[in-house]
């Protein structure tokens, strides 16, 4: 198999948001390489014996990422087979009896949707380079038969503590000294394997939000988790007690990893739906969002009036319980979507009164411009603004 492989030279304090702009246009993963050793609060809560040893650092920063390349004219048919097969819980297995099945989808790009995809890719870092230091922005171009990159990234992912969660990977053990913290309830363990979505609990922007979960998440909240990349801040929530889950995502490639995650946790499709789509400007996911929650306030008033006649032994007719909104949003996505998000009518249509709206995935030169976006909107009152490195999180009540 040939991929292509195309590295964006950058800096080191851009690597975060350069990879995350990566993920945006629809990359399905990021290789990073830079010689920025890992500090006594970075290594605080994870898991590891050994650190790598690093040349100077330099500032600079490699991105890579690898599309597999249409070679021959049987290469969509060989995709459709592995997706069956991945889908129906099977190993690809080649001609030679080679185990071809991966964590990261196969996708097969056409040369026209490669082109397309760097094209947006030079767009996105020009306009970068107006309030980030993205140093040379260069897009680097190779060849290679190299797969195993695509599962090399799991040696880096080690179990992280973020608060009271524990964010186990599903090949790693639980560390001895969580054991005692899991058993009485200290510690909450989260199973992840995040495939091609954004979310392993290792990034900033993640664990701002984590933070927030623990702290506004109460028993029975109905949540909105937008941008649920691995589903991570999702199921979160529904450990924290929430009753049931909203999740949305533009990246349909996200959505095999969602459900294997979920399933991981041991949490259900009635507590965790997710749906394919844009909250702003799409009719039909915006419908469906409130539908859910509609149907779920709906589901739940009959329950309790059926307890309540068992109760009184008297009818009581069934009255349909208004959807006023769900009790707390979470958008951990990039600056200028929370930007859109915090205006009039959009995520503020989806929330109750004194609801919690929780955001992060904001770099510290946009904190700013964030922050206008809710002060604009006389529907938000700005609760808390929290940082980890550059990242910010705003978190916002509804008023």
């Amino acid at each position: 198999m040939k991929w292509k492989k195309f590295t964006v030279h950058t800096t080191t304090e851009a690597e975060d948001l350069v990879s995350m702009m990566l993920m945006e246009c629809g990359v399905e993963g990021v290789q990073i390489e830079d010689n920025v050793p890992l500090s006594d609060a970075d290594t605080k809560g994870m898991f590891i014996d050994i650190l790598p040893e690093l040349a100077p650092d330099d500032g600079t920063s490699r991105l890579s990422f690898f599309l597999h390349m249409e070679d021959d004219e049987n290469s969509e048919a060989e995709n459709d087979n592995k997706t069956a097969a991945s889908t129906a819980g099977l190993a690809s297995v080649g001609e030679t009896g080679e185990d071809n099945s991966y964590s990261i989808s196969d996708r097969i790009w056409k040369q026209e949707e490669i082109d397309e995809l760097m094209e947006n890719v030079r767009e996105q870092l020009d306009k970068m380079r107006e309030y980030a230091n993205i140093g040379e922005g260069r897009i680097e171009e190779g060849v290679t038969e190299d797969t195993d990159w695509r599962d090399n990234w799991k040696k880096y992912f080690k179990p992280i503590q973020a608060g009271r969660f524990l964010i186990k990977p599903t090949w790693e053990e639980i560390p001895e000294d969580c054991l005692k913290g899991i058993e009485d309830g200290s510690i909450k363990l989260i199973e992840i394997d995040p495939g091609t979505a954004f979310g392993t609990g290792s990034h900033e922007t993640t664990q701002l939000c984590l933070k927030s979960v623990e702290k506004y998440v109460k028993p029975g909240d109905t949540v909105l988790d937008i941008g649920t990349g691995s589903g991570i801040l999702g199921i979160a929530a529904l450990k924290e007690g929430a009753k049931m889950v909203t999740a949305t995502e533009l990246d349909e490639q996200c959505e095999p990893s969602i459900h294997d995650n979920c399933s991981f946790n041991d949490i259900s499709k009635d507590q965790f739906e997710l749906y394919i789509g844009n909250v702003i400007g799409d009719d039909e996911t915006i419908a469906k969002i409130h539908n859910r929650l509609k149907a779920f306030k709906k589901e739940n008033a009959s329950s309790a009036l059926d307890n309540e006649e068992k109760e009184a032994g008297t009818d009581i007719a069934l009255k349909e319980a208004p959807a006023k909104g769900y009790d707390i949003v979470i958008a951990n996505i990039l600056a200028p979507v929370i930007c859109m998000l915090a205006g009039k009518g959009v995520v503020d249509s989806f929330i109750r009164k004194d609801g919690i709206f929780i955001t992060s995935g904001i770099i510290d030169e946009k904190l700013e411009d964030v922050t206008q976006a809710f002060a604009e909107n006389d529907a938000w009152e700005i609760l808390a603004i929290n940082t980890q490195g550059e990242w910010c999180s705003v978190v916002a009540k509804r008023v």
